[in-house]
């Protein structure tokens, strides 16, 4: 195959001079021209909305004598290192590794990227090269027999390189990819929401665990003072100084004890099993590491929680929402640039031969290079009713921004609130608790000194067990109530490395 000699290719002797090639380059400024009026965008820019929170709204009461104080010193990404637990930072560390939903999200922030590329390549030249080979006759009694030509069959060949690059005059293609962008940084947003959501959730089930293992020592506790009191009264009814009353009731008060453990068991369990579901392993794989009974987490004795100023820009569901609004703003523009001329640049170089032997001959080229120019002029309402729907989408992202960092205050309003309350709640219940125990104690005593009946014993102990299991709910409270004010601020992300939509 002879593709012609090197003289063949020279675009910058003979072709030069010719007077249809100094035609184009006399006409390549005015193409030069058109490019630069890319430089304007139709539609409105994004401005970013202010969101002040209440002025209240974190402010610090500077109260004495609670267990745990709310400060604005800085918030720690990682908030649950705070509860000094080994176990549940271990947990929290292979679940932001495991967690199918957090995988979930981070294949759909992938998706986004890749919508990110493809919108960006609307802007960009685009270039191909194609060849065929045909083998060819035409009609005897078509067109060709106008002409007289022979209908004899013959070969076709042709290759070559295509060009096109639309000048993007009313910034359609930049509006397009500046929508992608904030589309991709709401799935980054969305994929933060999901890691915080993610180790509130695992910090919250652990607490509960913890409480429970502790509802069972409190309930075996209760279960040996039963079974002496069963011995006590069995005792005094062989001496005949008691009445089948009281063994009775003992026992009544021993069997209701142990029914307590097989239903807290049932509710240990199913939690190892929802933390191994939220690490995203199979049951009973912690079982080994959780089944030691451990103390419900304790808080510590300051919470940093921030700056007010700082908590819309640590939100993930807020930054979300504003990056959708950003994204929806910007398909106004890429609407509205709709309603313009749209004009392309369009090249074409290559050879054409019914011959091989001549194939890549110079005179065998073929080459085309120009612009094109598109106007809509009826399009059925189309255009209209595209702008509409863009514009009544940017409303509803409005919208939807008020109402998320509405919601974003009030969930930190309730959050400190309950945070405060139930720590006062839990002082009233340890004066109780002290109190029954107290009381327990004396009506026992009173019971073995014969001073007492049994009933007075009965119900101090029930009293009692009641007081120790509501003190300790009290306290898994105080701890969940700190999980739930660090999700409601925002924490367990690094919000200055993922605003841009990168990894983290």
């Amino acid at each position: 195959m002879r593709f012609g000699n090197e003289n063949d290719f020279d675009m910058t002797g003979e072709f030069a001079n010719r007077p249809d090639a100094r035609k184009y380059i006399r006409h390549l400024p005015v193409f030069l021209s058109l490019a630069f009026l890319g430089a304007c965008a139709v539609g409105p820019d994004f401005k970013r909305p202010v969101s002040t929170p209440p002025a209240h709204l974190m402010e610090t009461t500077g109260e004495t004598g609670r267990q745990s104080q709310v400060v604005t010193g800085k918030m720690e990404t990682a908030w649950w290192t705070l509860f000094n637990d080994e176990i549940l930072s271990e947990l929290q560390e292979r679940a932001q590794r495991g967690n199918f939903d957090l995988q979930l999200a981070a294949a759909r922030l992938a998706q986004s990227r890749a919508q990110t590329g493809i919108a960006n390549s609307a802007g960009l030249p685009h270039l191909s090269i194609g060849g065929s080979y045909a083998r060819a006759a035409d009609s005897a009694n078509g067109q060709m027999a106008l002409l007289g030509a022979p209908d004899t069959p013959y070969d076709i060949m042709q290759a070559g390189f295509n060009a096109s690059w639309e000048i993007d005059m009313w910034g359609h293609a930049r509006r397009t990819s500046e929508s992608a962008a904030a589309s991709l940084q709401a799935s980054a947003f969305q994929r933060e929401g999901v890691r915080v959501s993610l180790a509130a959730e695992v910090a919250r089930t652990y607490i509960q665990l913890r409480h429970v293992q502790t509802q069972l020592d409190i309930t075996r506790q209760n279960l040996a003072i039963a079974e002496n009191a069963l011995k006590l009264a069995d005792s005094r009814v062989k001496n005949g100084i008691a009445t089948r009353f009281e063994s009775a009731a003992s026992s009544a008060q021993l069997a209701s004890t142990k029914a307590l453990i097989p239903r807290l068991e049932e509710q240990r369990d199913a939690l190892m099993n929802a933390l191994a579901l939220l690490l995203g392993e199979p049951p009973r794989t912690l079982d080994a590491m959780l089944t030691p009974t451990h103390q419900i987490p304790p808080v510590p004795s300051e919470v940093p929680i921030g700056l007010s100023s700082e908590l819309a820009r640590r939100r993930p569901d807020i930054l979300q929402a504003e990056a959708r609004l950003h994204a929806a703003t910007a398909a106004i523009g890429a609407a509205k640039a709709d309603f313009y001329p749209r004009i392309s640049l369009n090249g074409s170089l290559g050879f054409q031969s019914l011959n091989l032997d001549t194939f890549g001959n110079w005179a065998s080229r073929t080459f085309a290079v120009g612009p094109t120019l598109y106007l809509p002029i009826f399009e059925g309402g189309r255009l209209r009713g595209t702008l509409a729907l863009s514009e009544a989408r940017q409303q509803e992202a409005v919208i939807a921004y008020q109402k998320t960092v509405l919601h974003a205050w009030h969930e930190v309003d309730d959050a400190l609130s309950s945070y405060s309350e139930v720590q006062r709640r839990g002082e009233q219940l340890a004066l109780a608790f002290g109190q029954y125990r107290q009381a327990y104690q004396v009506a026992l005593r009173r019971y073995e000194q014969g001073a007492a009946e049994y009933l007075m014993v009965l119900t101090a102990q029930r009293s009692l067990l009641a007081s120790q299991m509501e003190l300790a709910d009290n306290t898994s409270r105080v701890s969940l109530a700190m999980v739930n004010l660090y999700k409601a601020l925002g924490g367990g992300w690094a919000a200055q490395t993922d605003e841009k939509g990168g990894q983290r």
